[in-house]
């Protein structure tokens, strides 16, 4: 039962968790835009979670944890993150090596920022129909 409840969330898990880990990124970019030689970074996200989905975890790889008995709960530990980040190819260089473009960053932000918080509201009807089906009528 745990399982199926796992994978029923799974694909939207993993979705937060990289639209957080993008949020940190372009947040990084946007803090950076006045910093000489600073070069704009983001992920694939496409890409990222469909690693994510396919190797369970958004947030890195998981880490085996040891057993001292039998009696104990498998369990896995998760490494940190360690998404590719590509650079941005920047529309129009800077003299000082900067590469972040403000209006990019901005649209990106927002953008990240609503697809999460759409993410978090179908995730939240999700787990409202589960307990609607639980609930004795």
């Amino acid at each position: 039962m745990i399982d199926q409840l796992e994978s029923a969330f799974n694909y939207h898990q993993q979705a937060l968790g990289l639209r957080q880990e993008r949020h940190k990124v372009l947040a990084s970019n946007i803090a950076n835009a006045d910093t000489p030689n600073y070069k704009a970074r983001d992920m694939d996200f496409a890409s990222e979670l469909k690693k994510a989905v396919e190797h369970g975890r958004a947030s890195g790889g998981a880490v085996a944890l040891a057993r001292t008995s039998d009696r104990h709960l498998a369990g896995q530990g998760f490494a940190p993150p360690g998404h590719d980040l590509l650079y941005r190819v920047p529309d129009q260089p800077s003299l000082d090596g900067n590469t972040v473009d403000m209006d990019r960053e901005r649209t990106q932000f927002a953008d990240n920022a609503v697809r999460y918080q759409a993410a978090l509201t179908i995730l939240n009807s999700r787990i409202q129909g589960l307990k609607g089906a639980m609930q004795p009528e």
